[in-house]
């Protein structure tokens, strides 16, 4: 639980850097980063893409769950 959560926060940071505005800021990046690690879990096991074992294969699912959740916010947000 608590390597989900800091991967997921890691994920959210990392995202909120790579998008145009810098996201939300660092503590709602954080939390949709965490959800976005669930997002890009769920979507990659959809889809039957799995992504690289171990810590890097969870930040790169984490950060593109937190970016696509990220996206979405921002087309809600306006």
């Amino acid at each position: 639980m608590l390597y989900t959560i800091l991967i997921g926060a890691l994920a959210g940071f990392l995202a909120g850097k790579m998008m145009r505005g810098g996201g939300y800021g660092f503590l709602m990046n954080v939390v949709l980063g965490i959800l976005g690690s669930a997002v890009g879990s769920w979507l990659f096991n959809l889809l039957g893409f799995h992504a690289l074992d171990g810590i890097l294969g969870d930040l790169l699912t984490g950060v593109i769950g937190a970016a696509i959740v990220l996206t979405v916010a921002g087309y809600l947000k306006k």
